[in-house]
């Protein structure tokens, strides 16, 4: 969402199964969000946004999402990826709606960033309040209690804590 936001996107959606998460993504600038779980959401998210999203950006890195990401995705948009799943896994599309809706599937790895160029960006963005990342943290969490907090991530409880030494 809030890269989204600082680029100038006119519409942001958010799709996702927890609710927390939802709410989260309205505070942090989506237009409208919806529950992925919605045997229906494909045609709410189609609906909504006139056809099809033009720009479609899958996190989770899970085959149900990149699958849901790619079916909301419009004629002649793009679906990109930077979920890392299971290497052994894989999606299928249909090769007839490829080329004839002229859709475009691409991987990011690491938001694609380029240090030296991006993260000053990054930090002017957050100074002049249009990246407000600090929203995303969720809580603070010793080093040993590590692996409770990935617990949490695992199941959708938290975005993002901080590792306090």
């Amino acid at each position: 969402m809030l890269g989204a936001k600082a680029a100038g996107a006119r519409q942001v959606i958010g799709i996702d199964p927890v609710a927390y998460k939802r709410d989260g993504a309205k505070q942090l600038g989506a237009d409208l969000v919806f529950d992925s779980n919605d045997p229906h959401v494909i045609e709410k998210v189609k609906d909504a946004s006139g056809g099809g999203l033009e720009y479609v950006f899958e996190a989770v890195g899970e085959v149900e999402a990149i699958e849901l990401a790619y079916a909301v995705t419009g004629r002649g948009g793009t679906t990109t990826s930077s979920g890392l799943s299971h290497p052994a896994k894989n999606f299928s599309v249909s090769h007839v709606q490829l080329v004839a809706e002229e859709r475009t599937i691409k991987g990011s790895f690491l938001g694609s960033c380029i240090p030296k160029r991006d993260i000053p960006n990054y930090i002017t963005l957050f100074k002049d309040g249009k990246l407000p990342v600090d929203q995303l943290i969720k809580g603070e969490i010793a080093l040993e209690d590590i692996n409770e907090a990935f617990d949490k991530l695992d199941q959708g409880e938290t975005v993002r804590q901080i590792i306090k030494f």
